[in-house]
């Protein structure tokens, strides 16, 4: 038994290493042309399983496809000449409709714009309002006034 074990981890190990050496001497553009007959050989279910929304691909689950890093900036930019239109500030829904965008593909852009400091927000959950630069400070000092008084 022993014998057949070794026998067989020999053969693996010698096509996994002649597999490294394969890929290793192959092209960038063999491997991007195995890759994509892989995907165009999965079949009708699969392809008719994906979905163009607004320009990106999502699969089955809803699921968007990754966006990449210029793809996030540019909605930041576009949010941020929005919120510049808008001086009284807009909730993430008024931003969503505006800008024809799902509500999945906002959380993302929205928190780089407030990291970056290039938008400022107002409110807690819905009642969140966003506003171009640091302008949420004059609308947050207002609510504060509004507590309850301790009896």
């Amino acid at each position: 038994m022993s014998n057949l074990k070794s026998t067989i981890e020999g053969l693996a190990r010698d096509f996994a290493t002649s597999i490294i050496h394969a890929l290793r001497a192959a092209s960038i553009d063999e491997l991007t042309d195995v890759s994509d007959a892989g995907r165009r050989g999965r079949g009708a279910r699969a392809a008719s399983a994906v979905v163009e929304v607004a320009g990106r691909k999502r699969g089955r689950g809803g699921r968007l496809g990754r966006r990449s890093p210029a793809d996030i900036a540019q909605v930041v930019d576009e949010i941020v000449a929005l919120l510049e239109k808008n001086p009284e500030g807009l909730r993430a829904e008024q931003i969503r409709e505006a800008l024809a965008c799902q509500a999945k593909e906002l959380p993302r852009p929205l928190a780089d714009a407030l990291a970056a400091g290039r938008i400022s927000k107002s409110g807690q959950k819905r009642a969140t309002t966003y506003f171009a630069g640091g302008k949420a400070d004059a609308g947050a000092g207002k609510r504060r006034g509004r507590r309850k008084r301790a009896a």
